[in-house]
Order: C-alpha cells, then structure tokens, then sequence
C-alpha cells in the first residue's frame, strides 16, 4: 500500500512538473517590458533633478551678475537675465520660456539683491523624445553685494 501511495506521489509531482515547464520564461517575458519601463522612469526623473539644478546654478550666476550693476538697476535686470540666458544655453538646456525677476529693493552695499529663474522645460527634449508635456522649474537666489570693493562706492561729486 505505501509503495502505490509513494508512485502516486511521484506521478503528481512529475505532471505538476510538466504542466508548469516554461512558466518562468512566461513571466520573464511578461516583465521585462514592465522592468524596462520603469528603468526609464527613474532615469527621467534622474533628468529632471538635473535640470532642477543647472535652473538653481543659472540663478545664482544670474544674482551675482546683478550684484555687479546693483547702481542702475536697469543693468542690474539686464545682466541677470543674460548671465542666466547664457548660463543655460552652456548648460544645454533648452527652456521654451524663460524669465528672470531682479529684486533690486536693497540695493547699498552690504544689501542682497535677489533673483528669481523661471524656466519652462519641454519634457519631451530633456527626458526622452516623446514624453509628453512640460515642467516649470523655478529657482530663487538671493546674492550680498559686496561692502568693499572700489567699484562699489557711490561716485563723488
């Protein structure tokens, strides 16, 4: 009697063999594409974080060059947004819009001017071509202008 139970067992587990030879090929191929996809994901927004942090780079360049022209302000806007213009385009990131607002409101020497990068970012030429979309990035940096340096000093008349 133990000796039948014992074939029987052993003719079960041979079927349940057979009938489950090739699954694991089944789901490598099921997955793969799934794995795939998520791979990419994770290196667009991999993408993303680094144009998050050439737009912080940009306005911190930007602010400086503002610090530079702090006794016009109108030069102080001008050399900020072309400071952060140039700074991108050496970057290589292409903005579809961008816009660079001077806070000149403490402009003496020891005062900060402040400047804030907005850089609208078309998805499909950052991450992968095709990915729809687009991102606004925005970065705030507010730079000391410095107390003294000789090109600093008000002119006297």
């Amino acid at each position: 009697m133990k000796a039948r139970i014992a074939a029987r067992r052993s003719q079960g587990s041979s079927l349940r063999r057979n009938r489950e030879r090739g699954s694991a090929t089944a789901e490598l191929v099921l997955l793969t594409p799934l794995l795939i996809l998520f791979v990419l994901f994770i290196v667009g927004l991999g993408h993303l974080a680094h144009a998050r942090a050439l737009v912080n780079d940009a306005a911190a360049q930007a602010a400086r060059a503002a610090t530079l022209q702090y006794l016009n302000p109108g030069q102080a806007a001008t050399a900020a947004q072309q400071t952060a213009t140039a700074a991108l385009a050496s970057a290589g990131l292409a903005c579809a819009s961008e816009s660079a607002t001077v806070n000149t409101g403490s402009d003496h020497p020891g005062g900060t001017i402040t400047v804030t990068l907005t850089c609208r970012v078309d998805l499909s030429q950052e991450i992968a071509a095709g990915f729809p979309g687009t991102q606004t990035l925005t970065a705030t940096f507010t730079s000391p202008i410095d107390t003294y340096q000789p090109w600093n000093q008000e002119p006297v008349s």
